[in-house]
């Protein structure tokens, strides 16, 4: 999905995007059928053709549940029990569930291959000098491999946060106490959890940890791939040129100083990890203002903002991957610099090493 006002947006894939909730939206429909022992497949039945017409009519309900509906119930028979004993914050919570679980599995792809590329660049440069720099001045002599091995250890602190995240099934009923299932809601919002292969949980209504646990998530990644881009902005600099991006045609010129090669790469990432936070603020806010049954807003504006800090983190991260993968290090230039500096480099073997087998032994 392009978007003229975020550059590379469509890395982030399919994830979070519009035709995702829309599949997401239908198999939690669909599973719920299944549950009620009315088995009835949705997937199809409702294309991306239909999203337009779906996105305008939703503003009359203030959510795209209800027009969804009404386009399902204008193609099934009279007789299907869909959508019975649901409300319209268990659909949507519950697609956004599976929504940011397949990005979840999309980010760890990327974090596994960025910390390939950091093992082997710290590896290759764990006896590479360099000049250690404290606020932005020269210090004391370093490694690269150090420098690198920090890296890293973001990188790997991001994955275990995503790994470890959860995605509940939300089933509640028109006000999160399953009034209107019948005495066995506990167990049929069970099966339909395990259909959609999610965690059962008691409703989340107005509990909203489900959804900022996923944007702190989130949030550690792009602090990761920050301090990263932070990183090779800087040592890319021509006066400092310890540090340059992977070349590639078209990629990093300017409109009006053909000379110039700039490192989009990383200055698009930065760009990521200063816009998240916001949003998961935003979150925190929602989840902050919940109140009563159902929140009169703060629900409402989950939607977009989790949608946002995933993708943008998404693309992010595979921006990131790339720029690590071709990193080009300039060791002489390294040397050339620390020649500035005092001599003594430091313990920096032991940590090395022990990042290195934390990273072997994810």
């Amino acid at each position: 999905m392009t978007d003229l006002f975020w550059p590379g947006a469509e890395r982030a894939g399919e994830p979070l995007s519009e035709p995702a909730l829309l599949r997401a939206m239908l198999r939690v429909e669909s599973a719920w059928l299944g549950a009620l022992g009315a088995p009835r497949e949705l997937d199809g039945l409702v294309t991306e053709a239909d999203i337009p017409a779906i996105a305008r009519a939703a503003e009359a309900g203030g959510n795209p549940v209800i027009p969804l509906l009404a386009v399902l119930r204008e193609r099934l028979p009279a007789d299907v029990p869909l959508h019975q004993g649901l409300t319209s914050q268990d659909v949507l919570d519950t697609a956004l569930m599976l929504c940011t679980r397949e990005l979840a599995g999309q980010l760890l792809g990327e974090l596994d291959a960025q910390i390939g590329a950091l093992c082997g660049l710290v590896r290759a440069h764990r006896g590479t000098p360099m000049v250690a720099r404290t606020l932005t001045q020269h210090a004391m002599p370093t490694t690269f491999g150090l420098r690198a091995a920090t890296w890293l250890r973001g990188v790997l602190d991001a994955r275990d946060r995503v790994r470890a995240l959860r995605f509940p099934a939300q089933i509640g009923g028109a006000v999160g106490n399953l009034a209107g299932i019948g005495e066995s809601a506990i167990e049929l919002a069970g099966v339909t959890a395990r259909s959609l292969k999610l965690e059962p949980a008691l409703p989340w209504h107005t509990a909203r940890a489900p959804v900022t646990r996923i944007g702190e998530a989130l949030l550690e990644c792009t602090d990761a791939f920050g301090r990263i881009a932070n990183d090779v902005l800087t040592a890319s600099r021509p006066e400092i040129g310890e540090l340059a991006e992977p070349r590639a045609e078209g990629r990093g010129g300017s409109s009006a100083m053909p000379h110039k090669v700039n490192p989009v790469l990383s200055v698009l990432v930065r760009r990521a990890a200063l816009a998240t936070p916001a949003h998961g603020a935003q979150l925190h806010l929602a989840a902050a203002e919940s109140l009563d049954e159902r929140p009169d807003g703060a629900w409402h504006l989950e939607w977009a903002s989790l949608r946002t800090l995933g993708r943008s983190t998404a693309a992010a991260a595979n921006q990131l991957t790339e720029l690590l993968s071709g990193l080009e290090v300039r060791t002489e230039r390294m040397a050339e610099n620390l020649e500035f500096a005092v001599t003594d480099p430091g313990a920096t073997e032991p940590i090395i090493t022990e990042i290195l087998r934390r990273a072997e032994e994810r």
